[in-house]
């Protein structure tokens, strides 16, 4: 798999104890933008809001030949796709202090 885009901060500014593989929702413009490598991971982290997850500050350049792309904010709130399981797990880790939830790449 090629990797998008990665974000090389969290891993000299946090201690990465666990790692989980989840997917984003996306529109059509912003995947044919990934496609084109043109996305940024610095600054943005996930919360978890009423059993749902999200993405925070995760930038997408607007597709250059999309009609759609043009309403679009780059760094929008996106969801991101996991088990509840997993989603359970996370939430009671966040609730300890000093946890947060940091993307770390996206391929």
């Amino acid at each position: 798999m090629k990797v998008v885009c990665t974000n090389k901060k969290a891993y000299h500014l946090y201690n990465i104890e666990e790692t989980y593989e989840a997917g984003i929702q996306l529109y059509g413009c912003e995947v044919k933008s990934l496609r084109l490598g043109r996305a940024n991971l610095n600054d943005s982290f996930a919360r978890v809001v009423n059993g749902e997850v999200f993405l925070y500050n995760m930038h997408i350049s607007p597709y250059p030949h999309s009609r759609e792309a043009q309403n679009l904010d780059p760094t929008r709130t996106r969801k991101l796709l996991l088990k509840k399981s997993e989603i359970k797990r996370l939430a009671g880790k966040v609730q300890e202090r000093g946890y947060t939830l940091i993307p770390t790449k996206v391929y």
